[in-house]
């Protein structure tokens, strides 16, 4: 509950680094991943958050990060979708956490979860099972109160019939959806100009891949969506950012973004040109809440861009520890 609080409740813009350095210093005490990781860089105890290391994320699928003297096995554990192979493991020791950033960042960007009903178009997560992005389209669809909220998996004709029973409600249906289940409603000529659509991600090698900006002008296009989000998220994270159709990324006060060199997670530049993307998550503080992730991107205003992702490069660090 201590960390819940300053997180959520007490975090402003001047306690935010003094926030930063004293989860640092509780991971380096607990968390023995990362303070071994730190250790091997043989670096100066860092003076502002800047100066931080971020641990690559590669690091989900070999150790267990755990930041908790504790911790045992946690009340949940997420894993990546594992479509290149190896799953990436997230041990989250305190759900609420999860479900207290998450609710917050869906309430400031998006609305109200009780305005809408809730559909979930997430074929292949549901497949694998694990899922945090599941788990949370699942709670959001718990606090939206209604009946019709639920996950469409092989049926999506249904959709335009949910679609009438939310107006009877007074509400509109919010979709979130991977997607190349997204574009396989253009086949069924679907209709969704009344609806909140949110997609979540690439196409998973079921589909040609298409930059995010040909995506969302086909999908506005084909399916006649006004504004079309997007969710940045992944398993190793506790928080999630949000665009729309500009393309530029906004995320909550307690997710931060820094950019890098892409091969190099302790080379900080400004984001102006294309940069691997480091992340400070504050909710991730009972795992490691610096994350060097293999997104590309780039600094857009108070946002930033995703380009794609880093190509068969090894980020430098990642051979410091093995076990």
């Amino acid at each position: 509950m201590e960390w819940t609080q300053k997180i959520f409740k007490e975090l402003t813009v001047q306690n935010f680094e003094d926030l930063v350095h004293a989860v640092f210093q509780y991971q380096i005490k607990h968390c023995s991943v990362y303070s071994d990781y730190v250790l091997a860089l043989n670096r100066e105890v860092p003076s502002c958050i800047e100066d931080i290391p971020f641990l690559p994320i590669s690091f989900f699928k070999t150790h267990k990060v755990v930041s908790s003297e504790t911790f045992t096995r946690g009340e949940s554990v997420f894993k990546s979708s594992g479509t290149q192979g190896i799953r990436s493991q997230h041990f989250v020791k305190d759900i609420m956490l999860y479900e207290a950033s998450f609710q917050k960042t869906f309430e400031y960007f998006i609305g109200k979860p009780d305005s809408f009903v809730i559909l979930g178009l997430l074929p292949n997560y549901m497949e694998q099972g694990d899922s945090s992005l599941v788990y949370m389209v699942s709670v959001l669809m718990r606090k939206s109160g209604s009946q019709h909220s639920k996950f469409i998996l092989n049926t999506p004709e249904e959709i335009p019939k949910l679609i009438k029973a939310a107006k009877k409600e007074g509400r509109r249906v919010l979709l979130f959806g991977v997607s190349y289940s997204l574009l396989d409603l253009i086949e069924l000529k679907i209709d969704l100009s009344s609806c909140v659509v949110i997609e979540t991600g690439g196409m998973k090698g079921r589909r040609k891949e298409l930059s995010k900006a040909e995506m969302h002008k086909l999908l506005c296009k084909e399916l006649n969506i006004p504004k079309l989000y997007s969710e940045y998220g992944m398993t190793e994270l506790l928080s999630q950012g949000y665009c729309q159709e500009d393309l530029i990324f906004q995320a909550p006060p307690w997710l931060k973004v820094f950019f890098r060199d892409p091969s190099d997670p302790l080379t900080l530049n400004n984001g102006m040109k294309s940069s691997g993307l480091n992340i400070i998550d504050l909710a991730n503080v009972y795992s490691c809440s610096f994350i060097a992730t293999d997104d590309l991107g780039i600094k857009r205003g108070g946002g930033f861009e995703i380009l794609g992702r880093i190509q068969n490069t090894d980020i430098r660090g990642c051979n410091l520890l093995i076990e």
